[in-house]
């Protein structure tokens, strides 16, 4: 029976949430069952695109990419895939119909990885962007909002802002391990190795300034989403009041992390605030 295929699907991608990201999956966790799922099922195929691109270094990555973007396009037309990850994914794509361009947008500027260490300009940054954090966050929304149409539209450029400012602090965050280990350099016109005060304003700033424009539609968002993304951008907030507040040659050398119990504070602070509704 598929029913049984596509539960072994789900605990898939759900386990991948786990595995991967600690904080990721006590947001989703908050998020109502009805729609859990398919943000896992969200989660665990872009990450495993990710993988590829990001980890898998003693194997051939470009055909290992490949490979997996010619799996999912089938998955979609065929509405199956025996990559549980991808099955789980389809599922969601014509669930919530799902546009090619999201998805599409977001291989794009995982391929990039494969090949492109350095953006000089703002424009291949914001694109970069875009595919890589924007979309997913577009995605998501269309789960949040149940395929509304006019609520996706009216809340789509504050989801891409979370999108943004989430991978922007993920930028700062990993600076170490992207420039040194995979030779990436994000952010245009900063020098890496000689990032100063100035330079981590400006981009503190920048995710300030996301941040404040995308608190605004994770306040309008539906009941069934809203405690779950406002718990994810809580904790990147305080993520990036820590980088704030570290010097730069220290972001340089060590990666800036929040600690489980300041984790475990922020999050009963997020249930209170949603259960005596001031969010």
């Amino acid at each position: 029976m598929k029913s049984i295929f596509d539960q072994v699907s789900h605990l898939c991608s759900k386990s991948v949430t786990q595995t991967y990201s600690t904080s990721f999956s006590v947001a989703t966790k908050l998020l109502a069952p009805s729609i859990r799922q398919d943000i896992y099922n969200i989660y665990g195929f872009v990450r495993f695109a990710d993988e590829i691109v990001d980890s898998f270094h003693q194997y051939n990555k470009t055909a290992l990419f490949n490979k997996f973007e010619e799996d999912l396009y089938a998955a979609i037309e065929d509405k199956i895939s025996l990559n549980p990850i991808l099955n789980s994914f389809q599922e969601t794509v014509h669930t919530y119909n799902i546009e090619e361009d999201l998805y599409r947008a977001f291989l794009d500027s995982m391929r990039l990885d494969l090949h492109k260490s350095v953006y000089f300009s703002e424009e291949e940054y914001k694109a970069y962007i875009y595919g890589s954090a924007d979309v997913v966050g577009l995605m998501c929304l269309k789960v949040f909002v149940k395929g509304n149409q006019k609520k996706y539209d009216a809340l789509k450029n504050d989801a891409m802002r979370l999108g943004s400012a989430f991978q922007k602090v993920n930028f700062l965050r990993d600076l170490k391990a992207d420039y040194e280990d995979l030779s990436r350099s994000y952010f245009p016109n900063i020098n890496i190795e000689q990032l100063d005060e100035q330079g981590k304003e400006r981009i503190i700033n920048e995710i300030e300034g996301d941040f404040k424009q995308a608190l605004k539609g994770i306040l309008k968002l539906p009941v069934e989403a809203k405690l779950g993304v406002y718990t994810a951008y809580i904790y990147y907030s305080k993520l990036l009041y820590k980088l704030k507040k570290t010097p730069s040659r220290q972001i340089r050398n060590k990666r800036i992390r929040v600690p489980d119990y300041q984790k475990a504070g922020l999050l009963c602070k997020c249930y209170l605030s949603y259960r005596f509704k001031l969010i």
